[in-house]
C-alpha cells in the first residue's frame, strides 16, 4: 500500500482533526515544543513516515531529528524535537508514534538476530508475514536492522511449498513446470525458483533438477549441516522453522547461506518512545542528549 494513503488512513481512524480534548484544554494558538524519546535500546526505522504524519496534520509543526533510520539508540536518547502549534503536537503524536515504535521493534529484532550471526557468511532473511498494508515499511524496517528482503510479493518468485509440491505429485515435476513457465515468460526475465525440502531425501531430489535456492523447512543445525554437504555452492541454501535467538547461530555456522524469520514481522514487540511537550510559547530546549 502507498505510504501516504496508509498514513491518510491512520489518522482517519484516530479522528486527529477532532481532537476533543485538545480542543478544550489547549487554547488554539499556543505554540510549542515536544521532545520524543528512547525509552529502551533499540534501532529506529520510520523517521520519514513520522515526519509525514506531522505535516500531515499541520505544515506548522517543524521537526528536528537526532536519529536516522538504522540508528542504534540507548534509554533517554532524544530521538526528535519538534516545534508547532501544540494542538497539532499532540493531535499526531499517536499515529506518529505507532509507527515508529512498531517499525523500530522490527528493526530492533532484527539487528539482534544480526548480531548473533556476525561473524559467519549467513544472512537474515524476512518474510511475508506481515502486517496487510504494511509490507514495504516492515520490509525496509529489516533493512534498517541488518537484514535482507525475501519476496516482497507472489509475483516476485516462485516459492515451492509442500501445498504446490502435493498438487504437482512431486518436487521435480513443481520444480521443472516452475522452469518451463520461465522459458515460456514473453519479458524474457527468468523468475528466481525456490523448493521447500522437509526431508534430505526432498534435498537430493531437489538438487537433481537445480532450482536456484533450497529452503530448508523445520530441520534441526545437524540435518541442516548434512543438507548443506549435498547441495552445491551453485544453489542457495536457506533455513526456516523453529529457529529463535539462541539457536540462530548454530545454523549459521552449518554453512547455510540465510536464516528466514518470520518472527521479526509478525511478533516483534514494539521499541518503547514517547512524546512529551517540554516548553511552550516558543522556548525550544529539549535539554541534555545523551
Amino acid at each position: 500500500m502507498n505510504t501516504s494513503t496508509l498514513i491518510q488512513l491512520a489518522l482517519a481512524e484516530d479522528a486527529v482533526f477532532n481532537d476533543l480534548t485538545a480542543i478544550a484544554t489547549i487554547p488554539a494558538d499556543l505554540q510549542g515544543s515536544a521532545c520524543i524519546t528512547a525509552k529502551n535500546t533499540g534501532v529506529i526505522s520510520g523517521i520519514p513516515v513520522a515526519n509525514a504524519v506531522f505535516a500531515a496534520v499541520d505544515e506548522g509543526i517543524r521537526c528536528n531529528w537526532q536519529s536516522a533510520d538504522a540508528d542504534r539508540v540507548e534509554a533517554g536518547h532524544i530521538v526528535g524535537e519538534l516545534n508547532g502549534p501544540v494542538r497539532s503536537l499532540l493531535a499526531a503524536e499517536r499515529t506518529a508514534l505507532n509507527f515508529l515504535q512498531h517499525l523500530s521493534g522490527i528493526a530492533t529484532a532484527t539487528r539482534a538476530f544480526s548480531d548473533a550471526l556476525q561473524g559467519t557468511d549467513c544472512q537474515i532473511a524476512d518474510t511475508r508475514k506481515t502486517t496487510p498494508g504494511f509490507r514495504q515499511l516492515e520490509k525496509q524496517a529489516v533493512i534498517h536492522g541488518g537484514g535482507i528482503n525475501h519476496r516482497i510479493d507472489l509475483q516476485s518468485g516462485m516459492l515451492i511449498k509442500e501445498n504446490h509440491i502435493e498438487a504437482c505429485g512431486s518436487i521435480t515435476a513443481a520444480v521443472s513446470a516452475c522452469q518451463q513457465n520461465n522459458r515460456n515468460r514473453q519479458s524474457g526475465r527468468s523468475i528466481w525458483i525456490e523448493v521447500e525440502c522437509e526431508t534430505l531425501d526432498e534435498v537430493a531430489e531437489a538438487v537433481a533438477v537445480h532450482p536456484d535456492i533450497i529452503l530448508l523447512d523445520n530441520m534441526d543445525p545437524a540435518m541442516v549441516k548434512k543438507a548443506r554437504e549435498v547441495v552445491p555452492a551453485s544453489i542457495l541454501l536457506e533455513a526456516s522453522g523453529n529457529i529463535a535467538l539462541d539457536n540462530a547461530r548454530a545454523y549459521a555456522e552449518t554453512g547455510v547461506n540465510r536464516i528466514a524469520i518470520g518472527a521479526i514481522t509478525h511478533s516483534a514487540p514494539a521499541l518503547d518512545l514517547s512524546m512529551r511537550i517540554v516548553h511552550t510559547n516558543g522556548n525550544t530546549s529539549c535539554g541534555h542528549r545523551p
